[in-house]
């Protein structure tokens, strides 16, 4: 089993997108990233993969997968033991080094807490890294890094540590990924490629989104100061997101429920909304697929209202 210990996480960067984290150039491996690596030997305890600069690495048979022949390349997670040695597994995580996601509890400890992040090991956040004090059972948006003074991987529920503080390399109407966060009072703040915070206003939301929720989005615009607004469609749904508002306002001060459908003549819908029958088809779509109307053959409810 290779016994040298990690000094640096090994050409790690931060802030990368799901698409970029296999398959880069095979000259370095990435710790605590996926790597494609080749068995050279197996034995009935596991195989061993050449991991180039950090030599052999060992897989222990229950990290490895059923078909592993001697001579193949495998996609593998690698991963420093307790006394830093380096493991891999063809597991693959709910978050690597560099990524944000929301883990939950599995025991908290005299040296901090553990989380579930889908291998076999849960994942230490020390008492140090946590903004609040972590509880068994509950979940948590955390940051996963290289803890260098312990050479262990290590997550942290103090994001603002670990966002990019240089400006945004982003474009209004860029398709971007996004991680939810936390709601405030005017709306919804979520992380941008795993690099740095964005806000989705209330009042642009027709959909349910919940903490830990991942979904794409785009850039709104870029403020002066360097904070970034987002939305959830295009800013040419403008019209869209109004007139879904307006509906839902609607149906608020009618009890949750009005006798309107798409069906309805150009007239009345203009009359109640001021807005186009083509436009509100397309809101009631919009607030439909978000799950927060109901469509019923004579009009349109709020969902949970009976």
């Amino acid at each position: 089993m290779n016994r040298r210990r990690i000094e640096d996480g090994k050409g790690y960067r931060a802030g990368m997108t799901a698409s970029e984290q296999v398959k880069r150039p095979a000259d370095t491996v990435e710790i605590g990233r996926i790597n494609r690596l080749r068995i050279i030997r197996r034995s009935d305890a596991g195989v061993w993969l050449d991991g180039r600069e950090l030599g052999e690495i060992f897989m222990p048979r229950s990290y490895a997968g059923k078909d592993n022949m001697t001579g193949a390349d495998i996609d593998v997670f690698i991963f420093p033991d307790a006394e830093g040695h380096f493991l891999a597994t063809t597991k693959r995580p709910y978050a690597m080094i560099g990524e944000y996601a929301l883990l939950k509890v599995a025991s908290v400890t005299p040296v901090g807490a553990f989380l579930d992040w889908g291998l076999k090991k849960d994942l230490l956040v020390p008492f140090s890294e946590q903004k609040e004090k972590m509880e068994e059972g509950r979940s948590y948006v955390v940051h996963v890094h290289l803890d260098k003074r312990s050479n262990r991987i290590v997550a942290s529920s103090k994001l603002n540590r670990f966002m990019n503080k240089q400006p945004a390399g982003f474009a209004e109407r860029q398709s971007v990924d996004l991680l939810i966060c936390s709601q405030t009072e005017i709306g919804y703040k979520a992380i941008i490629d795993n690099t740095r915070w964005g806000i989705l206003y209330r009042n642009e939301v027709f959909q349910q989104l919940k903490k830990g929720q991942r979904l794409p989005g785009f850039i709104k615009k870029i403020r002066d100061d360097g904070k970034i607004d987002l939305c959830l469609q295009l800013p040419g749904y403008a019209q869209i997101a109004g007139a879904a508002e307006k509906i839902i306002r609607t149906l608020t001060s009618q009890g949750g429920f009005i006798p309107v459908t798409d069906k309805s003549p150009s007239e009345s819908i203009y009359r109640m909304f001021g807005i186009s029958k083509k436009t509100y088809k397309k809101a009631i779509g919009s607030l439909y697929k978000g799950r927060l109307i109901a469509i019923e053959e004579h009009g349109i409810r709020l969902s949970g209202k009976d």
